[in-house]
């Protein structure tokens, strides 16, 4: 082994990019030979590496030229690792501009989850910085996302389009149209009642039950989790971007921004599938109140929960730089008489939702109006109108102040 075969590896060594730390052993193997043993330790963060300005990548017992669109896909991935636009400072926001009860709403709740401290402040910037939220004292992106309260003009992507067209077709006529920009907690609760009031109950005999249920042509969990999804994993950097509900007469369409991270296609949706986070900060604040399980269980309960139903999966698809999650169900035009009152049904419904408020206060005294109206997917406004009729018929009290008071349900 000659000294210039040494330097013509050092050599080799340099043309590497980003530069490889490598280690170099010569190995004697008797009868005077030696071998060299190269050694480097394993640098995810770095992939991938060019060689003389070209990746290549190992296939089998095969090394190729890598593909442009592949090499490009890693770059992308190795700049978000670093360098993510939730864990960036925001922009002009301060403490006084966040949502000061929602942030205590979510304390409250990663408590009862045992997913936070029961000893954490109730200091607003001591809860951000226990959520990873603030960083040496700055403000980050995503606590904007998730509490804050004025989005324009900076934080134009933090908008939630809702719509009910009439027909089959996003050029029919528009029955209803919103458009609200929120953080993500506002958003799942907005959401879900729009829903509400936009899709029909329907009257349903259940087999072996002698009376019918009024229940939404698409499971209410399966619409929640699929919402809740589109919010946590959207990629929030285009200023562009969205969360979507159109409703149209044969389907219902949640569309987020942003395609499934690198790795992940839509086709594994439908199965097991391992959880791969664009908002890390995001979707950890989600999971500390209970809400979701980040383990990449939630497309695969959707698609339970549908078959349980008596309905078809929902359709995941990338269409034009956007996930579309598609529940085909029957809406019909009936149910776009907005304005009206619910069908017949809707005393029953009426009940059905005040015995859930009651059952959840049961399992949790101290639950907020914002947590039941999340939890049953009707809204606030809802809630207190069910509240508010429930402590007349003498069937509920509250004990103590709104915050840090509880509900006693009374038999």
């Amino acid at each position: 082994m000659s000294e210039q075969t040494i330097h013509e590896v050092t050599a080799a060594m340099a043309r590497f990019e980003p530069p490889v730390v490598m280690g170099i052993e010569r190995i004697n193997v008797g009868r005077g030979r030696e071998i060299i043993a190269l050694s480097v330790n394993a640098n995810h963060e770095s992939v991938p590496f060019a060689y003389d300005g070209r990746a290549f990548e190992r296939v089998g017992n095969t090394t190729r030229k890598m593909s442009q669109e592949r090499y490009e896909s890693l770059l992308l991935n190795r700049a978000h690792a670093r360098r993510r636009w939730e864990n960036q400072s925001s922009v002009d926001v301060e403490l006084l501009d966040l949502d000061k009860e929602e942030i205590l709403r979510t304390r409250e709740a990663a408590i009862r989850q045992r997913r936070i401290s029961a000893e954490t402040s109730t200091d607003i910037g001591d809860i951000l910085d226990r959520l990873g939220l603030r960083r040496e004292g700055v403000i980050t992106q995503a606590a904007q996302v998730l509490f804050g309260t004025t989005f324009l003009p900076d934080y134009p992507q933090c908008l939630l389009k809702m719509g009910r067209f009439r027909g089959t077709k996003v050029t029919g006529d528009i029955l209803d149209n919103r458009q609200e920009h929120l953080n993500a907690f506002a958003m799942i609760r907005e959401g879900m009642a729009f829903l509400d009031r936009t899709l029909p109950l329907a009257s349903k005999f259940l087999e072996g039950k002698i009376f019918r249920e009024n229940r939404l042509p698409v499971p209410p969990n399966a619409l929640r989790e699929i919402l809740l999804n589109a919010i946590m994993h959207r990629d929030y950097s285009d200023p562009g971007g969205h969360i979507a509900l159109a409703v149209f007469d044969d389907r219902i369409e949640i569309r987020s921004s942003g395609r499934l991270p690198a790795g992940l296609t839509v086709e594994m949706l439908s199965g097991p599938h391992l959880s791969k986070l664009r908002n890390p900060l995001i979707a950890d604040t989600f999971h500390r109140t209970g809400a979701v399980e980040i383990w990449g269980r939630g497309t695969n309960r959707v698609i339970d929960e549908c078959k349980r139903y008596g309905i078809a999966p929902p359709l995941f698809e990338e269409l034009q730089g956007y996930l579309v999650v598609t529940f085909r169900a029957s809406i019909g035009p009936e149910s776009v008489r907005l304005g009206t009152k619910r069908p017949k049904g809707s005393q029953k419904g009426s009940q059905k939702s005040s015995q859930k408020i009651l059952e959840q206060i049961t399992r949790q005294p101290e639950v907020t109006i914002d947590e039941l109206a999340a939890h049953i997917g009707i809204s606030s406004r809802a809630i207190k109108k069910h509240l508010r009729n429930l402590k007349e018929k003498g069937k509920l009290k509250r004990i103590g102040p709104d915050r840090g008071g509880r509900w006693e349900v009374i038999s």
